[in-house]
């Protein structure tokens, strides 16, 4: 006897085999111990979900002679019949080879007649989007008003190609993507009855590799179990087989771009090469390694919503500490456009190359994301008492946003404020800027400068701190004094003064330096005015006496 495929030998036979699809099985059941049955029902959703296998099941349960629980008997002749192929009760037309106006008149021609063995007719049309406007258009009188002995049940991938004529007249369920553990639970089962020895995290690797789809699951499994047939089927084993990699290359390849470590990123890449693993899926994967470490950082029940183990939970939490979540965004830009580009590329190991020296270098890149890790970095830096900035790297930043004229630019820059600048010149545009803008010196009140030097030197690790909605409203801000005991932060766009201006956001600055600086200052808000320059020096009345030694009036 000819092998039969596991999904073939597996397809579920009554309702109870069903996985993953609860809510649509209860009221289908209900439906027929109830006597409530519709006339027509449109099955829709991803692949291998279940959409043929319960109609053929439905088919079998609303003619059964002895249904038990709404579920068919698969006992009686009936079903047998209907389950053997040759009841004429039940007819299934693929819509991908039938699509025409001349396959829908035959089935219109044919449902006058009434079912010579139990109660209905049911035909089901699998991939029913392929039917063309005019086989759409023949169906619909006889799919709002069929004989009551017909059935029909519509099954689709592609719900959005269906007429909304055909929609508004069948009873709609949406089938959902089959959940890994309810995927992995099915594998043991079947692998179980098979004699089949696996290991359980080479089963979990196939249900997560099946991308919902119970199907899938089974074929790759029937692939793996084929390739070491006879063998205890290892993690290993499934990751040579489906050209996967381990998920630790994923952290050490994360670790080395974060160093920018170009050269150990090339040659890890290499190794997946010279092992086969399928680029493509390597990439898809560390996306979704990018996207968990980005949940991670940024949800409040992160642990909750990541199906994984708490040991892999603990490194995962790891690196986390070590990168931002802006940074994280960009590295998931970088790889998304990647994938769209490996879909059709001839030479995908040099566009993944070309992807990781980007990460790593990303001083060779003009765009905003890349300019805003660089200035990260060097905020950083001068946090830990490094020099922030070389000469090099000032003329490199400036010279990149238009600004030529570097003479009255001091040597070492607060970082808050150079980034501010900077951030403000990508956001205008350099073009904006002008070729050597005059620098205004403004004299305040010594304690007010003060104030101002102790929160403006500290301004990027500050906001940073904040994190949340504050850190990219806060981005483009100058500080400037406000008063006695205050200070004022100037936002350049109306989006981030909205933010910044709410009494929460403000209230939070408001303790933060009041808990890390021991100081009782408080904060106002404006939006910069157009065509301001935000270049002026403050200095404090007494420097100011000194200099010119005479009474000096300051005007508020």
């Amino acid at each position: 006897m000819s092998y039969t495929a596991l999904y073939r030998k597996w397809r579920p036979v009554t309702f109870g085999d069903v996985k993953g699809q609860d809510p649509i099985v209860q009221t289908l059941k209900n439906q027929i111990e109830a006597g409530r049955i519709g006339h027509a029902y449109l099955f829709c959703g991803t692949r291998g979900t279940g959409k043929t296998s319960i109609a053929k099941i439905f088919a079998r349960a609303v003619n059964c002679e002895h249904p038990v629980e709404g579920s068919p008997c698969n006992e009686c002749g009936i079903c047998r019949g209907i389950a053997s192929g040759s009841s004429m009760n039940v007819v299934e037309i693929d819509a991908a080879s039938n699509n025409g106006v001349e396959n829908i008149r035959e089935i219109r021609d044919q449902v006058q007649y009434p079912p010579t063995e139990g109660k209905y007719r049911v035909y089901i049309i699998d991939e029913v989007h392929m039917l063309s406007t005019g086989a759409f258009n023949a169906l619909l009188k006889t799919l709002e008003e069929p004989p009551p002995y017909v059935i029909f049940i519509l099954a689709t991938t592609e719900v959005n190609k269906i007429p909304i004529t055909v929609l508004s007249r069948c009873q709609r369920y949406d089938f959902k993507r089959i959940s890994a553990d309810t995927l992995c639970g099915r594998l043991k089962e079947l692998t179980a009855a098979e004699g089949i020895s696996a290991e359980d995290r080479a089963l979990a690797y196939v249900a997560k590799a099946a991308d919902g789809s119970m199907r899938d699951a089974l074929s790759l499994l029937d692939q793996c179990v084929a390739f070491h047939y006879g063998d205890y089927l290892t993690y290993d084993n499934v990751l040579e087989v489906l050209g996967a990699v381990d998920s630790s290359i994923f952290s050490e390849f994360l670790r080395a771009i974060i160093e920018k470590d170009t050269v150990v990123c090339i040659r890890k890449l290499e190794e997946l090469v010279a092992q086969g693993r399928e680029l493509g899926q390597f990439v898809t994967d560390f996306i979704w390694h990018l996207r968990n470490l980005l949940v991670l950082k940024t949800a409040d029940d992160a642990e909750n919503m990541l199906e994984m183990s708490e040991d892999n939970l603990r490194v995962l939490r790891e690196e986390a500490e070590k990168i931002e979540g802006e940074t994280l965004m960009r590295f998931i830009r970088v790889f998304s456009d990647l994938s769209g580009q490996l879909r059709y590329a001839g030479q995908k190991r040099v566009l993944i190359e070309m992807a990781l020296i980007r990460l790593t270098k990303p001083q060779m890149e003009d765009n905003l994301d890349s300019v805003l890790q660089r200035l990260d970095e060097l905020e950083k830096r001068m946090e830990e008492g490094a020099a922030a900035f070389s000469s090099d790297a000032i003329k490199n930043l400036a010279k990149q946003f238009g600004q030529t004229d570097l003479n009255n630019m001091p040597g070492s820059i607060e970082g808050a404020q150079y980034r501010s600048e900077i951030i403000g010149e990508t956001g205008r545009g350099a073009a904006n800027r002008p070729a050597a803008a005059e620098q205004q010196q403004v004299v305040v009140p010594k304690a007010q400068l003060e104030d101002l030097n102790l929160i403006r030197q500290d301004w990027g690790k500050i906001v940073r701190d904040l994190g949340g909605a504050i850190r990219p409203a806060f981005r483009d801000t100058v500080l400037e004094p406000g008063g006695d005991s205050c200070l004022c932060v100037v936002f350049s766009s109306e989006d981030s003064y909205a933010i910044g201006s709410r009494p929460t956001v403000i209230g939070a600055l408001e303790a933060y330096v009041r808990d890390h600086y021991g100081k009782e200052l408080y904060f106002k808000v404006r939006q910069k005015d157009a065509g301001e320059q935000m270049n002026r020096i403050y200095v404090s009345d007494e420097e100011l006496k000194d200099i010119v030694h005479m009474d000096i009036t300051i005007e508020d």
